[in-house]
């Protein structure tokens, strides 16, 4: 399950949230397939511009996937190259160079679902 969350200037944020969303799992779907819409889960933290250490106004996002997807050749490629254009189109292309996205791969023995691990046959 694509998981994103997204850290950005609060200010920067305000009222562009439902755009970025769905700009976000657009680019999530684009690379998995229409399936993906349902599962995916993307997640906007508003950090006050007092709490922002960072010398660039560009977003950060940290992209929670299964590890099986690194062995798909060229698909954290296209989803780093869709999830920048999702941001860009909110933030403006001054943001493009400056984004920044972590793609976080978990096995699914390392999750659970409804209190149950992930991956595993009978308990």
């Amino acid at each position: 399950m694509p998981h994103l969350t997204v850290y950005a200037r609060e200010n920067d944020l305000a009222r562009r949230e439902a755009e970025l969303i769905g700009g976000l799992i657009e680019a999530v779907v684009d690379v998995y397939g229409e399936w993906a819409r349902e599962i995916a889960v993307v997640m906007l933290i508003g950090v006050p511009d007092n709490r922002w250490g960072a010398a660039t106004r560009a977003p950060r996002v940290q992209f929670g996937i299964k590890e099986a997807a690194f062995e798909q050749p060229d698909m954290v490629g296209r989803l780093a190259a869709g999830v920048t254009d999702a941001l860009v189109t909110q933030f403006g292309e001054q943001t493009r160079a400056a984004t920044e996205i972590e793609f976080v791969g978990t096995r699914d023995e390392r999750t659970a679902t409804g209190g149950v691990l992930n991956g595993r046959v009978g308990t």
